[in-house]
């Protein structure tokens, strides 16, 4: 159990660091007070400027750009040093991957994973009336269900209920 613990205390006090480092934008977008759509922002961003890195929330980065810090979607801002131009080579790699059909393999493909809500958006919330209306709505009658799967020509499973108690 101590040969597992000293490396996973090392790695915690390192993991805020592996985001922080030069990056630079990658879509134009606004740097933001607070990590969230409806905070105010602070200034623009045009594409191709550098930025610093700071850290990492959810699927936001908090950056500084010309003395000013605040925050970024994270699709947005890329690690590493724009460069001026992508070398040819590099652009017709590209090209050839999408004519073979292969461009998703051994290729580095950009996606943005964030869990749930954070706890102040959880707390932030309100009952909307009109929404569990809306979801409502959605519903359908077994009838209506199996006339739809009939038409996708799709067969039925038998599926085992899950215990009500977990061990």
């Amino acid at each position: 159990m101590r040969k597992i613990k000293w490396p996973v205390l090392a790695l915690l006090l390192v993991a805020p660091s592996l985001f922080a480092g030069p990056g630079y934008v990658v879509r134009s977008n606004d740097l933001m007070d607070e990590p969230y759509r409806d905070a105010n922002a602070i200034m623009a961003l045009d594409e191709g400027i550098s930025v610093e890195i700071l850290k990492r929330k959810g699927g936001w980065l908090k950056i500084e750009v010309d003395g000013k810090t605040g925050w970024a979607r994270m699709s947005k801002i890329r690690k590493g040093k724009a460069s001026a131009k992508p070398d040819s080579g590099t652009e017709a790699k590209g090209v050839l991957a999408l004519a073979s059909g292969r461009a998703g393999t051994g290729n580095v493909v950009s996606a943005t994973g964030v869990r749930g809500l954070s706890e102040a958006e959880l707390k932030e919330a309100e009952f909307n009336r009109t929404e569990i209306e809306k979801m409502e709505s959605f519903t359908v009658n077994k009838a209506k269900a199996g006339d739809f799967a009939h038409t996708g020509k799709l067969t039925a499973r038998p599926v085992d209920f899950l215990p009500d108690t977990v061990e």
